[in-house]
């Protein structure tokens, strides 16, 4: 999210579309990973002490899970930052220097999915939508619909993903499937992510999702076919997504039996 990143479509609209759907009278609540390459002391982060303090295990080891806060002033938003020493600590995102994939970002995906919605839960706050920005949100709907939903916060949540031009060649740990087995969620249902890639991750997605948004102009070519084909609701790329056309694309959504 903007400005604690630099400017890209996934920022800019995460950064402006939580404050639209909040002016309209909603509550709403920001996530994003606690990059290294954002300054604590620039944008006045601080630890959430009554947040913090659990571990999450992923592969056997146990990772503390941080949560801290930010403050848009202009927009009135807090934005709540998942962080993790180990995970992201390093100054890049998901490549390194030379754009090489980082090998863990099967973890780090899973740590930032987990951490978002155990806070939630701290938070005793019950989403109506959980929307998705981006491939490294996309192992998010598997475990709202799967381990978390038999939780009375998540249990009537609806996904959204959006869908970015933002595709790469690389594959994911080949033991990814077997890190995303959490209670509720069954071996069957995850085997497609023993072998995955950018378009196979996000089809996985798109299956435990309830809407998906176009949110680039041109995207990947195999993902553009298949959208065609869902029989969910799909909301086309415009050059400018007005607050209004989100609210009845969310509104369509969550009254979809």
């Amino acid at each position: 999210m903007m400005p604690y990143v630099s400017e890209t479509e996934i920022s800019k609209i995460s950064r402006y579309l939580p404050q639209a759907i909040q002016e309209q009278g909603n509550e709403i609540r920001s996530f994003m990973p606690r990059y290294g390459c954002i300054s604590e002391r620039r944008n006045q982060l601080h630890e959430v002490i009554r947040l913090s303090g659990m571990n999450l295990i992923i592969s056997n080891t146990d990772h503390p899970l941080i949560i801290k806060v930010a403050s848009i002033p202009t927009a009135r938003m807090q934005v709540y930052l998942i962080d993790n020493e180990d995970y992201f600590k390093r100054k890049e995102m998901q490549f390194d220097e030379g754009g090489a994939f980082f090998g863990d970002n099967d973890e780090r995906m899973i740590f930032f999915a987990r951490g978002t919605l155990e806070t939630i839960k701290k938070l005793r706050w019950q989403p109506e939508i959980v929307h998705c920005h981006g491939w490294f949100s996309m192992i998010t709907p598997l475990f709202v619909k799967k381990a978390f939903h038999d939780d009375p916060l998540f249990a009537k949540a609806k996904v959204v993903i959006s869908v970015y031009n933002e595709s790469f060649d690389a594959f994911f740990d080949s033991h990814f499937h077997k890190k995303v087995l959490l209670d509720g969620v069954k071996a069957k249902e995850v085997e497609a992510l023993s072998k995955v890639n950018y378009v196979n991750l996000m089809k996985f997605a798109i299956s435990y999702s309830d809407g998906v948004v176009i949110g680039s102009r041109h995207i990947h070519p195999e993902l553009q076919k298949y959208i065609k084909t869902l029989k969910i609701p799909v909301l086309p790329y415009h050059e400018e997504q007005y607050v209004e056309t989100y609210m009845n694309f969310y509104d369509k959504i969550f009254s979809k039996k």
